[in-house]
């Protein structure tokens, strides 16, 4: 089926194992297509893997395997709200102890280089609160924080 939007990812050569990946620890995710070159292309032959169809959290994606010509940054990420700390922590975790990295205010990047934030909702809620003071609060502990500590942002919102 073809989506009037789709994010498109472009991976040096990791498309299959990055979809697979997310296919794996991502709820509502999986792997949709395979599709193979018909010809040879700057970065590959003939009959290599192009292009992977899959879902990440619902949302349409296709993984392009486009060659090191273009390097992901953290313009672009994947955001996931996380329901509580078990959810948090599991997808954080696949993520880093997968060869990634952790960054800062939940932020973490794939080893194919794609970033993601993981955001327990009630950071998302409490940042973007109507009552200025409880989004400081929650903002200025967010800012201590790799991964985010659904504990400690509930202290500072108190």
């Amino acid at each position: 089926m073809v989506h009037k939007n789709t994010v498109c990812i472009w991976y040096d050569n990791g498309a299959l194992e990055a979809a697979t990946f997310y296919a794996q620890t991502f709820p509502d995710s999986r792997v949709v297509a395979v599709h193979h070159a018909p010809g040879d292309f700057p970065s590959g032959s003939q009959g290599d893997v192009l292009t992977v169809e899959f879902t990440v959290c619902g949302l349409p994606c296709v993984g392009l395997n486009g060659g090191p010509a273009f390097r992901q940054t953290e313009a672009f990420s994947l955001q996931v709200a996380t329901e509580d700390q078990a959810e948090t922590d599991r997808l954080w975790n696949a993520i880093v102890g997968n060869g990634g990295q952790q960054s800062a205010c939940g932020w973490c990047k794939d080893r194919w280089g794609v970033s993601w934030q993981i955001t327990p909702r009630i950071l998302l809620e409490s940042v973007t609160s109507k009552d200025k003071a409880l989004a400081k609060r929650a903002f200025d502990a967010m800012m201590t924080m790799h991964r985010i500590d659904i504990a400690t942002i509930e202290a500072a919102i108190r």
